[in-house]
């Protein structure tokens, strides 16, 4: 068989776009709970980390881009303004609200403790470590926050740990405030989607299980 013929059979059959697993909200609990039981520098900002990034369904690019001046402190929680963003096409800046958590998680906590511990008052707020406990002066790279997701997920227990980037964080917000209640609106306002469509993939896969017809005929036969 022709590469042609292979090229034309790849385009009539071709493979699902392979994407990131949602990291749900029990499984960031679960994380969170986990480092929250370590008292090193590295801990502190993993959290903060990743709780803002999920919370804020920020892409990582703009995680590892914030800067202190980005951030500002309110009575109901933190505000971010992103000076660099995707759906930003007039460089107006886009805020996102972080409101205060009474449970477990709770992003605005996170963050305020790891700069206070890291004694960070100006500059990048996510910062490399090296191996002696020291805190760099630049933020750490995008690719940074995958491999924190994946070490943190893997100590946590986690399964399906290579199925998860930081892309994670953006489709867990989006399909866990969906199951919580969230509308459609205030789920794109948060994520900084631009497009239905894309959140309504999300949302989608996270109903797959909701209103399922071979559900409803396997509960009905249930003895």
């Amino acid at each position: 068989m022709g590469i042609n013929s292979l090229k034309g059979i790849g385009r009539t059959h071709g493979k699902p776009k392979k994407q990131a697993r949602a990291l749900d909200i029990d499984q960031l609990e679960t994380i969170v709970a986990v480092l929250a039981g370590q008292t090193t520098l590295k801990a502190k900002r993993d959290t903060a980390l990743l709780q803002l990034g999920y919370f804020g369904a920020f892409r990582r690019s703009e995680l590892v881009g914030l800067d202190v001046t980005n951030l500002q402190w309110e009575r109901e929680g933190l505000l971010v303004t992103l000076q660099k963003s995707k759906t930003d096409q007039f460089g107006e800046g886009v805020k996102k609200a972080i409101p205060f958590g009474d449970g477990l998680c709770c992003p605005a906590t996170a963050l305020k403790a790891w700069l206070t511990a890291a004694n960070i008052h100006s500059g990048a707020v996510f910062r490399s470590i090296n191996k002696g406990g020291m805190i760099g002066e630049r933020a750490i790279q995008p690719a940074g926050v995958n491999a924190i997701l994946e070490a943190s997920a893997e100590m946590a227990g986690l399964d399906h740990i290579p199925e998860f980037s930081s892309h994670s964080l953006r489709r867990g917000l989006a399909t866990s405030a969906h199951r919580s209640g969230a509308t459609l609106r205030d789920i794109k306002r948060q994520g900084g989607w631009r497009r239905d469509e894309t959140v309504q993939v999300y949302i989608e896969d996270a109903s797959l299980f909701d209103d399922n017809a071979a559900g409803q005929l396997l509960r009905k036969r249930q003895p």
